[in-house]
């Protein structure tokens, strides 16, 4: 079972996670409370609303359309993360489909809304701000990874970010809180299913991750980081 993130704990790199509390709560009071369950659409590619979602518990995936007409999954929100505060800022249609992966609570506001307090919240101006170049930082070494590293090595270095993130540690190891399917990891790293399903089977039988109805552990965190190249990366200013 997925590790849920309960209201009122967000990962410290979230929005929420690095918000002061008065600025946080000014942040979960504005808007209104919506609850959906797996599969809802909360954004849809191509529209030209401009409202935001504030995810205060769950997991969202963000996906898009491809050439090909295929949908590629480009990244996982959690619990502490806004969804949509792109189209708010720049007025563009969306650029993404954002689906909740399993009972999903957030707050959602009109990007007025959400523009007139952060110009009273300077905090919350700069730590979204911060966020969005994270982001793009996380997209850009994405795109290295595919030309840089063979499918392994990019499979373990996404697992060690999704465990720095969402990751819950336990005695057996570092749970991490969103499942994803095996289509999904391959678009995420850029290689076939069929590579992928070697790989999570290699990575079992090296004892380095442990997979099951909706769950993956990571049994040997420092040695995925090393296979990774992740080792000392974290303890390295960028």
């Amino acid at each position: 079972m997925a590790v849920p993130i309960r209201p009122g704990e967000w990962p410290a790199r979230s929005l929420l996670g690095v918000l002061s509390p008065p600025a946080r709560r000014d942040l979960l009071e504005l808007g209104t409370e919506v609850r959906c369950d797996a599969g809802a659409v909360l954004l849809r590619e191509g529209d030209d609303e401009q409202h935001v979602y504030l995810l205060v518990s769950g997991f969202a995936k963000v996906t898009a359309t491809v050439e090909n007409g295929e949908t590629s999954l480009l990244a996982v929100r959690a619990g502490g993360d806004t969804v949509g505060e792109m189209a708010s800022m720049s007025g563009a249609p969306r650029s993404a489909t954002v689906t909740a992966c399993g009972p999903l609570t957030a707050r959602v506001s009109q990007g007025a809304d959400l523009r007139e307090l952060l110009k009273h919240r300077p905090e919350i101006a700069m730590a979204l701000t911060g966020m969005v170049a994270d982001r793009l930082r996380w997209a850009n070494r994405r795109r290295l990874d595919f030309r840089g590293y063979p499918a392994k090595v990019r499979l373990a270095r996404l697992l060690v970010e999704l465990a720095g993130s969402y990751g819950s540690s336990r005695a057996d190891g570092v749970v991490i809180g969103c499942q994803l399917t095996q289509p999904e990891l391959a678009t995420m790293v850029g290689a076939a299913e069929t590579t992928i399903h070697k790989v999570l089977r290699d990575l079992r039988d090296e004892g380095l991750l442990e997979t099951g109805y909706r769950s993956t552990t990571i049994r040997n965190l420092p040695e995925l980081e090393r296979l990774a190249d992740l080792a000392h990366s974290r303890r390295r200013p960028t």
